[in-house]
């Protein structure tokens, strides 16, 4: 399944993880700076249409490569910058993105532990689990979303 083919129905705090589910995936490698984004097919028009109806819409994305001296905090957040831009450019929003640059696996704030969940709990205090939905490509977001009491979708990501 692609983000493209979801169905947000009941759902209004859509959750997204980055790689792999809005964006191409760099097998072995990070997504350094702009000209390594690249939207999967049917990302933004996803995302659009999430928009129209979903009123909290979040990024939560393990981004370990700042943590092993990949790329700086700076370029993160440019490629952020730039991601939501093209996302508002197609009539979608992001009220957030969350991330976490710790490299232990341990951390509380690194996917699959629920510390991004709390923090959007905690800065958003109308999100509920109940109406609460994971959208993921690997096994740490179902995890994630699993140890955070929230459903999860999962997607497969074209290649």
């Amino acid at each position: 399944m692609n983000i493209a083919d979801i169905d947000i129905e009941g759902f209004d705090t859509i959750l997204l993880d980055r790689d792999g589910t809005i964006n191409k995936r760099i097998v072995g490698d990070y997504v350094r700076e702009w000209k390594d984004f690249t939207f999967l097919p049917g990302a933004l028009d996803a995302i659009a249409r999430f928009s129209k109806t979903a009123k909290h819409i979040f990024i939560v994305t393990n981004q370990r490569g700042v943590g092993r001296g990949k790329m700086t905090e700076q370029q993160l957040a440019d490629v952020h910058k730039r991601m939501v831009k093209e996302i508002e450019n197609k009539n979608g929003h992001i009220d957030n993105i969350y991330y976490c640059t710790d490299v232990n696996e341990d951390s509380h704030f690194r996917k699959p532990n629920p510390g991004m969940w709390e923090s959007i709990c905690k800065d958003y205090p109308d999100v509920r689990p109940e109406s609460s939905v994971m959208i993921g490509d690997g096994d740490c977001d179902i995890e994630f979303a699993n140890r955070c009491g929230i459903k999860s979708i999962r997607v497969k990501e074209e290649r």
